[in-house]
């Protein structure tokens, strides 16, 4: 049996974007795919969007509690074999993506797979530069380099690794990957798969949220980190350097 897709994206006033978000959905070539919309409430015309969808679909509406909690339900719901978070505001960028996910998992037999991703600033796509890591649970508790947007975890797996902590408001999905990289080693490639929109409304747009977000990361950094003083000590020292450089970027900026 081929693998079924549950994407699952979550919404609150998402009209502007929505719909090149569906479109990258509905342009798939792969068939096997469950769409799953968490709302938090929306009064903008988000939901007369989903409404007009001429394909079945799941709507949850009304959830509340965060971003964290949305995707939660959504897991929740779903009964693919594999999960994907797709927000409202970002977009599958070719309409081969889940077919490659598909193929790749089926072959290695691995539990959730990553790829890259695209930034989508002021309408312009701008090509993922950075150079990640080869995979390993070292690592990755020295930065986050798993896209959220492409990022696709098998549904059991998720489930046993407990989905996202709602008590974390920007690190949620560093947290789960942590997780998820105790229990099993993810496939990596390095194809851009997905585009990240940043704008006025993204969580990563002023330098603000950007010191906060770096600083929820530390924290849990250091919940899964070694007790090691010396490693310990590295950390920070990264942590810091990092800090300086949204500073300045920010001072600049």
């Amino acid at each position: 049996m081929p693998l079924t897709f549950s994407i699952i994206t979550c919404t609150w006033n998402s009209a502007n974007y929505l719909r090149e978000s569906i479109d990258s959905v509905l342009s798939q070539d792969y068939p096997h795919i469950e769409y799953i919309f968490v709302d938090g409430g929306s009064d903008d015309g988000t939901l007369d969007i989903i409404r007009s969808l001429k394909r079945p679909y799941t709507l949850l509406e009304n959830v509340r509690g965060g971003v964290s909690r949305a995707m939660n339900e959504g897991v929740r719901v779903a009964t693919g074999d594999v999960i994907a978070h797709l927000h409202s505001d970002d977009y599958y960028l070719k309409p081969t993506v889940l077919s490659t996910v598909a193929r790749h998992l089926e072959t290695s037999g691995k539990g959730w797979l990553f790829g890259r991703t695209e930034a989508l600033i002021n309408g312009k796509l701008h090509p993922d530069n950075y150079v990640s890591p080869r995979f390993s649970y070292s690592s990755l508790l020295r930065g986050n380099y798993v896209p959220h947007p492409a990022t696709f975890v098998r549904r059991d797996l998720m489930v046993r690794a407990g989905c996202f902590d709602t008590k974390l408001k920007y690190a949620m999905d560093y947290d789960l990957w942590l997780r998820l990289a105790r229990m099993a080693e993810p496939v990596q490639i390095d194809e851009a798969l997905a585009a990240f929109r940043e704008h006025e409304g993204s969580l990563s747009s002023s330098t603000q949220t950007r010191l906060a977000a770096m600083a929820e990361d530390m924290r849990v950094r250091n919940a899964y980190a070694s007790k090691n003083p010396i490693e310990k000590l590295e950390h920070y020292a990264r942590y810091f350097v990092r800090r300086q450089r949204a500073i300045r970027a920010g001072a600049r900026g």
